[in-house]
Formats: structure tokens, C-alpha cells, sequence
């Protein structure tokens, strides 16, 4: 039988305030990018614009932000929340595949770099505002429950599916842990599935995933991109060795004399050794056709499941046995015939795979 085995090591989240002012050849137009968010809004359309910026493809939503932003525009590395009155006036979500992509580090020069290409220089230094920390272990068996976390949290709560824990939650606000079956997540909600790729795996693999807030970063003097590379180590020691931890069950009513589990006691022996961004595994050209690939048959299992309702409705409305596939894809055909539209087709294409190669499925 395989052994519990830590597959992967990272940040899978990170949020940034920046402080950027213009300099006297600034290139980046409030009024033009105001005007072409106002005619898409007037449109009534829901899907965003395909604008260049910077040197960059974005998509631009025809909306502000919950924040209070007016701008919005996303690709398949960032996030961007910006407006010029605001303060901080730009606030940068990284995106998951980017910072797996790329780590944490490159993505904040790409981000830097490109606000100088539109005349833009930090006047002060970036504030991190979230970092999710991740480890992915593959867990051949679920062997605990809720009772074997030994922490502070006052408040946890656990989600079921069938009978199944599918994940265990403590704290809320400026700290979370979430200990949860990654490898299901993907299946029922994210489609993340070029995970697969960097784990080497597709089954039984669970997250330790520490969302850690701005007020419990400056705990440990964490402001910046310099002093998570120097302290990101001491915050997960503090984490995972005097704040919580998971234990086998015995009979001693201490519970913090039970014995670590084999998956924390792996945890705290990395959060010993860490002193960096962590690990960084790259995803080649290869290994993000396999993502396409993989998302294609999530498609085509769902087709195939409305290939069967549809075989039904035909069978009920001419009263027969059940037609075959064969049969109910010459009833689609006739009915995609009713509403293809030529003239549009390669533009809704086109469109779909700017959304694509920008992060969007």
C-alpha cells in the first residue's frame, strides 16, 4: 500500500495593495479605458472586453469592484482592482495557475514591470494583504476526524458529502485552516485538473491550507515581498508547531501530550527546514495541452449526459422504446441547424478562446 507522501508545496493565493503614481509620460488613459467600460455597460452585454494594456491582453469587466475600484481587469496571471483616487490603487489578486506557473516572486516583477511600461512607480512599498500557504499530501486513507485538531480556534465546522468528510474548517477572520480533499474539489468545483500534472496523481490528495490575513502577517513583521521570503518560514512555524496541530487519539485528557500525526509531524519538520517562496514546479507547453485535454472530456461527459435527456424527450414524444445515441444526434443536428448563426460563429470563437488562453473556462 502507498504511503502518505507530501506531493506539493507552495502559495496558492496571494493579494497585494499597491501604491503607484504616474510619472510625467504616464501612459495609462482613466478617460479612454472610463469610456470603452461605459459603452460595454450600455451594451447590456455580461461578458467582458478584450482589451491591450501595457503590453498584456486583459479582459475588461463593464463593472466596479465590491471594494469600491471602478476598474476591473483580469488574465490568466492577475487580478487587477484599480481606479486612479483610490489608495491603495491597485489592488492585485495573483491567480493560482500563475503563481504554480511562475512563483510569487516573478509574478511581482511582471506585475512591476508592466505598470512601468504605462508609467507607473511605487511611492511606497507593496503592502501583502493574503497568502494562502499549501500542502498537498497524498493521503491513502482519512484516519482522523475534527476531535484530533489540538488548537485555540474557538470556532470549526466540518463539510460532509455522502458521510464523507470532504473538509475540516477552524478559525474565520484574519486566520483559516482548512484541512480538505483536494483531489474531489477539482472533480465537483474548480476543474483545477492540471494539479494532476504536478502531483502525479489524481486520487486521495488532501490540503493544509493556512489563509493568513494582514493583521496576523505583521505578527511576524510580514509587509512585504522581502519579508515573506525571510519570515514566511517563522509564520508557518508559529503556525503549525504553537498554534495547531493534529494528533493521534489516545487516553491522556492533555490533549497536547497525544502524539503528532504522521502527516502534522511531516508539516512541522518542513516548516523547520523553510526559509523561502517554497516550491515551484513549472507546467510546460505539453503539460497545459493536457489541462485542454482534460477539460475537453469534462465536456464531452457532460454532452454525453444531455445526449441522453435528449434521447429520452424524443422517446417520450413518440412514445418508443428508448432511440439510440446515434438517433439522438441526428435530432440535435436538426435543432443546432435552427440556431447557428454564420455571421457569428467565428467571432463567438474567437472570443471564447481570448477568454481561454486568459484563464477563463
Amino acid at each position: 500500500m502507498e504511503k502518505l507522501q507530501c506531493v506539493l508545496s507552495g502559495i496558492d493565493t496571494l493579494e497585494v495593495a499597491y501604491f503607484l503614481s504616474p510619472s510625467e509620460e504616464g501612459r495609462l488613459d482613466f478617460e479612454k479605458l472610463g469610456a470603452t467600460k461605459e459603452l460595454l455597460r450600455q451594451s447590456k452585454s455580461r461578458k467582458p472586453a478584450h482589451i491591450m494594456l501595457g503590453g498584456e491582453e486583459f479582459m475588461l469587466a463593464n463593472h466596479g469592484t465590491g471594494s469600491g475600484y471602478p476598474f476591473l481587469i483580469e488574465n490568466q496571471a492577475f487580478s487587477i482592482q484599480f481606479g486612479e483616487f483610490n489608495k491603495p490603487n491597485f489592488f492585485v489578486t495573483f491567480r493560482s495557475i500563475a503563481l504554480w506557473h511562475s512563483g510569487a516572486y516573478q509574478l511581482h516583477s511582471r506585475f512591476l514591470a508592466w505598470a512601468a511600461s504605462l508609467g507607473l512607480r511605487p511611492y511606497r512599498p507593496e503592502l501583502l494583504s493574503r497568502v494562502d500557504l499549501t500542502f498537498d499530501y497524498f493521503l491513502p486513507e482519512l484516519d482522523f476526524d475534527e476531535d484530533n485538531f489540538v488548537s485555540p480556534f474557538s470556532k470549526d465546522n466540518q463539510h460532509r458529502k455522502n458521510g464523507t468528510v470532504q473538509t475540516f474548517r477552524l478559525g474565520e477572520g484574519g486566520l483559516v485552516l482548512r484541512v480538505y480533499n483536494k483531489s474531489d474539489e477539482i472533480k465537483e468545483s474548480s476543474s483545477k485538473t492540471w494539479f494532476y500534472d504536478l502531483w502525479g496523481r489524481k486520487e486521495n490528495v488532501w490540503r493544509i491550507e493556512w489563509q493568513v490575513r494582514k493583521e496576523w502577517l505583521k505578527r511576524v513583521g510580514i509587509r512585504t515581498f522581502e519579508d515573506l521570503a525571510e519570515r514566511r518560514g517563522d509564520l508557518l512555524r508559529v503556525l503549525v508547531i504553537d498554534h495547531t496541530s493534529l494528533r493521534i487519539k489516545a487516553d491522556d485528557s492533555n490533549r497536547s501530550r497525544w502524539s503528532l500525526h504522521p502527516m502534522w509531524e511531516d508539516l512541522q519538520g518542513r516548516a523547520k527546514q523553510m526559509d523561502g517562496l517554497g516550491i515551484v514546479r513549472e507546467l510546460n507547453e505539453p503539460d497545459m495541452k493536457s489541462m485542454q485535454d482534460e477539460r475537453m472530456m469534462q465536456i464531452t461527459i457532460s454532452i454525453y449526459g444531455y445526449m441522453k435527456r435528449i434521447a429520452a424527450i424524443y422517446s417520450l414524444q413518440g412514445e418508443t422504446s428508448p432511440i439510440s445515441l446515434d438517433q439522438a444526434r441526428g435530432h440535435l443536428a436538426l435543432k443546432l441547424k435552427q440556431v447557428h448563426d454564420p455571421l457569428t460563429w467565428a467571432a463567438d470563437v474567437e472570443r471564447r478562446m481570448t477568454e481561454m488562453r486568459l484563464g477563463e473556462w
